[in-house]
């Protein structure tokens, strides 16, 4: 009997998560919100170096020290300095602590375009103020692990911003909230002004594409519940079917998942957004998202 029970059980979950209703909704694998999900091994950025996890002790007579020898009275030679050292596990240079990544030119050509993190000296050589200015955008842009290295995904983020045409967004002459779907961008322009400047988002996934058109938010919540997959939506603004503009906090920046539908955002994006929107504002989404 209880096995019946159980199954008729699941059935019903099942029928519930296939059918779905209301909000934007969080990816079923995760419990994160905004369809995104918890990030699999290796979705950030790939830190140098190697770590591993020792085991148990094992049990039984304990080995007996060894004996210890007379310290040696020589002097230790003093360390040959040097502007970079390799990590011991990759062989990656490193300046004042900060490693090198592969895409070092490149993450300083956009920064230098993109500007407002510091200098940044496009040579392809890391140095301190590099490595400072690549944290930055690092910690803006919710990137992990903030170290400074120019890995893909930083590469792939200052990209995307740098690159943004926000003259293609036909805005009116009211605060309208522009999503560029092929890059995966967002911003604000309010009388043909750049209010909030282009900043990173994650849309629909395969199956659940967000549509490119224009719209206008017709609801918000500072803290809408999602049904039928019973999570929180941080400042949420609805604009069509189910979609809207939230809050999400799971890793954005993996892009082998993505909402349903809905378009995510950064903690302090999400705040931004809700402070310059309201009822009425319109909302222009243009491209697709690759892979939808």
């Amino acid at each position: 009997m209880r096995r019946v029970r159980s199954t008729s059980r699941l059935v019903a979950l099942a029928v519930v998560v296939l059918v779905g209703a209301g909000a934007c909704t969080f990816d079923p694998q995760s419990g994160g919100s905004g369809g995104g999900g918890a990030a699999p091994v290796g979705a950030a950025e790939q830190a140098t170096g190697a770590s591993g996890t020792s085991g148990p002790g094992q049990r039984g007579r304990p080995t007996p020290a060894a004996p210890t020898s007379k310290p040696s009275r020589k002097p230790t030679p003093k360390p040959t300095r040097t502007a970079s050292t390799p990590t011991p596990s990759t062989g990656t240079p490193t300046v004042a602590g900060c490693p090198q990544g592969q895409h070092q030119r490149a993450v300083e050509t956009y920064l230098a375009r993109l500007g407002g993190f510091g200098p940044v000296t496009v040579d392809g050589r890391q140095s301190a103020a590099d490595c400072a200015a690549i944290k930055k955008f690092q910690k803006r842009y919710g990137i992990r692990p903030v170290e400074g290295r120019a890995g893909p995904t930083t590469l792939d983020v200052a990209q995307r911003l740098a690159t943004t045409d926000t003259t293609r967004c036909k805005a009116g002459t009211g605060t309208t909230f522009c999503v560029d779907l092929t890059r995966q961008t967002v911003w604000a322009v309010r009388g043909g002004k750049v209010i909030m400047a282009p900043t990173v988002t994650r849309t629909g996934m395969s199956g659940y594409r967000t549509p490119s058109g224009t719209y206008t938010v017709n609801y918000r919540n500072p803290k809408e519940w999602s049904n039928p997959y019973e999570v929180w939506l941080p400042y949420w603004q609805h604009f069509t079917q189910g979609m809207g503009f939230h809050e999400t906090t799971t890793y954005l920046h993996d892009k082998s998942i993505g909402s349903h539908g809905c378009v995510n955002l950064l903690h302090a994006d999400a705040v931004r957004m809700w402070e310059l929107g309201k009822v009425g504002t319109r909302v222009v989404l243009i491209g697709r998202r690759p892979g939808t």
